[in-house]
């Protein structure tokens, strides 16, 4: 029965220091050329192997192809072309490459990148300015997270990165 009560006792002080902590956004982290991004976990709505994607003629260099999912068909765009993190269009899609389908304004959109890392959940204090970084960020980037710097843990930076803007263009 005591230990009932300790188990109860450290759950209520997780909880306690959860709403310490404040609210946290959960992010899914991404890798594109070697550097690490994220998305609000939101805005996706599947992961993907990559499908057979078939090419478009005369398609903005960005758009890998279409592909069909459950039917549908899906336009793919190449996040690395798209951040001009490459001149050209990547040639073969490698084992760990992954598309994410993700809710754009009226439709949903691949978007091709290298690895998904994980899952963060971060707080605002782990949230910096996109300024942070120096030199003038590109619209899509809406800030940097450092996950685990709010406990003064060592974690990634990743660029966390608004859609709105890409599809806008």
């Amino acid at each position: 029965n005591t230990t009932a009560m300790a188990w109860r006792g450290e759950g209520r002080s997780a909880m306690q220091r959860a709403d310490e902590a404040g609210k946290r956004d959960e992010y899914l982290a991404f890798s594109l050329g070697g550097e690490a991004y994220a998305i609000e976990i939101g805005n996706i709505v599947e992961i993907l192997k990559p499908l057979p994607i078939t090419e478009v003629p005369r398609a903005d260099p960005d758009v890998v192809g279409v592909m069909s999912v459950r039917g549908r068909l899906v336009v793919v765009l190449d996040l690395k072309r798209r951040f001009k993190l490459v001149s050209q269009r990547s040639e073969s899609l490698k084992k760990k490459n992954r598309i994410l389908l993700v809710d754009a304004i009226d439709e949903e959109i691949g978007l091709l990148v290298d690895e998904v890392m994980q899952v963060y959940r971060l707080s605002e204090a782990e949230i910096e300015p996109p300024t942070v970084l120096g030199s003038e960020q590109a619209p899509h980037v809406v800030g940097i997270g450092r996950p685990g710097s709010a406990a003064g843990l060592p974690g990634p930076v990743l660029m966390l990165i608004d859609l709105a803007p890409l599809f806008a263009a």
